[in-house]
């Protein structure tokens, strides 16, 4: 059985870029309870697996603000080597893209940046559930996958056309990625290529999967619509209005709820999963855009299988017990002499 989420769970933290700060609503009441000063021009967010930190990227400042969900404070600043584009946040680190070309790894525990490492700038990015990949669309019109082990690129396949919202089904196996071309690709991280194209609305942008991996919701800017694709089939099975520019995109972490940051009605939709309608338009801030998971995710963590080693590694692994072995018995023999 897993565990009950925390209270941090019940919460969503939406950057607006407008006015510098993140609105923070309780999706149990559907309400503003705080709004957080951060940088300048906050766009990405991640909220850390266990809901108790949220990371924003504040692009005009440089930086990253640390919020602590328990407070819903600032407790650290973390500059950058340039303007922070897209924020993943896993249970140790959280991963910073920026428009320098860097990736950057802040660590949970010192809130310090403890590794940088070149890779094209990334506009999305998504950790696999077992956090052991990182996936990013990037500027170079590839989805690469990075190890979180390593930090080394260990996979990059060209796509044409590659926007900033992307989403990983919770077995792993599929992301869902925005093209420029009002299209969502499908990408088997199985064969490390795509399965499927599929049209949605005009300019798509914000993509997230429901906790039990059925459906995807992505939000269409230019169309003000959510469309909701059924992962079964790979099709659009209803199309949901929203606000004026819809961009970001995240569920509740039971699954039964949307919500949808408007970047121009400064406000944001509540959907219900069971009904794809809206049922609730909360007031934020100035230009909403909440790019990232938003909101604690509903995802149960499947931990990595255990590295087993390979033929070559086991032959070297008995060389070494067979030299440990004879030089065992030389030195026996040396003392007995």
């Amino acid at each position: 059985m897993l565990a009950a989420a925390p209270l941090a769970a019940q919460s969503a933290y939406v950057t607006n870029i407008g006015s510098n700060t993140v609105s923070v609503i309780n999706t149990a009441t559907n309400t503003v309870v705080a709004t957080i000063p951060v940088g300048q021009f906050p766009v990405g967010v991640a909220v850390s697996p266990d809901g108790s930190k949220v990371y924003v990227g504040n692009q005009a400042t440089n930086n990253v603000s640390v919020i602590a969900t328990a407070s819903n404070t600032v407790v650290a600043t973390v500059p950058l080597g340039g303007a922070p584009l897209a924020v993943a946040a896993s249970g140790s680190a959280a991963y910073v893209s920026t428009d320098s070309g860097t990736l950057s790894v802040i660590a949970a525990g010192s809130n310090a940046v403890v590794a940088n490492f070149p890779v094209s700038p990334a506009v999305g990015m998504v950790l696999s559930p077992d956090q052991s990949k990182l996936y990013l669309t990037c500027g170079d019109n590839t989805i690469k996958t990075i190890s979180t082990v390593t930090n080394a690129v260990i996979n990059s396949v060209p796509i044409a056309d590659l926007d900033y919202g992307i989403a990983v089904t919770p077995d792993g196996s599929k992301i869902y990625a925005a093209l420029t071309t009002n299209n969502v690709v499908v990408f088997s991280t199985l064969s490390n290529s795509v399965i499927a194209t599929i049209p949605v609305g005009s300019f798509p942008s914000g993509i997230a999967v429901t906790p039990d991996g059925s459906r995807v919701y992505v939000s269409n800017q230019d169309s003000n619509t959510v469309s909701v694709i059924a992962t079964a089939t790979n099709t659009v099975i209803a199309t949901v209005p929203a606000g004026s520019r819809p961009v970001g995109v995240a569920l509740s972490t039971d699954g039964t709820k949307v919500y949808v940051a408007n970047s121009s009605s400064n406000n944001v939709s509540v959907i219900s999963t069971a009904t794809n309608t809206v049922i609730a338009t909360i007031p934020a801030g100035n230009g909403p855009l909440a790019l990232g998971v938003f909101i604690q995710s509903g995802f149960p963590f499947v931990p990595p299988p255990p590295t087993v080693p390979t033929l070559s590694e086991w032959a070297t692994i008995t060389l070494v017990l067979a030299l440990g072995l004879i030089a065992v018995g030389a030195l026996k023999r040396t003392q007995a002499a």
